[in-house]
């Protein structure tokens, strides 16, 4: 005879089981896929700005002057054409397998939680923006990693577009 007042039961399955062959990505080759995305970011559009603008005519000033701001115009459009090209390789990279640039070179991507593919839009708009949005509240940045500690392995923004990282 079954209890009435018992609690309601239910399965759950875990995030891990829900498709054959579907392998979480480490947390340590997450954090390395992000710090080579920072690094090739910085490579391609921060470097080329300082560059530019020195070979354009930026200086500091002596002590107690300010300084030159010539050619830094130039710096800023040479900057923002690498943005563009670095923002185009990664949208095309997105769009085709979930990856970025530092996910590809790590060896994993971004799926839905359920094991299919995630779209463009779920990546750029949940994953990226709104995340970014987010980040203007103190501490939510730290708190958005942290939770990559938890059993699921998934931060804020992986929840907020319901995916996971995976072994690609």
């Amino acid at each position: 005879m079954t209890n009435p007042y018992a609690p309601p039961q239910a399965v759950v399955e875990d995030i891990a089981d829900l498709a054959a062959g579907i392998q979480l990505a480490d947390r340590g080759t997450r954090l390395g896929a992000a710090i080579l995305d920072g690094l090739i970011f910085g490579v391609m559009v921060y470097l080329p700005l300082v560059v530019t603008a020195f070979l354009t005519g930026f200086r500091p000033g002596p002590a107690g002057e300010p300084p030159s701001f010539e050619g830094v115009g130039t710096a800023v459009i040479v900057a923002l054409i690498a943005f563009v090209i670095w923002v185009g390789i990664n949208l095309k990279l997105m769009r085709d397998n979930g990856q970025s640039v530092g996910k590809k070179a790590t060896g994993i991507k971004v799926v839905r939680s359920d094991g299919s593919a995630a779209s463009l839009a779920r990546l750029v708009w949940l994953r990226n923006v709104v995340n970014g949005l987010l980040g203007i509240i103190p501490l939510y940045g730290l708190i958005d990693v942290l939770f990559i500690f938890g059993e699921s392995r998934r931060c804020i923004h992986d929840h907020i577009a319901d995916t996971i990282v995976i072994k690609a």
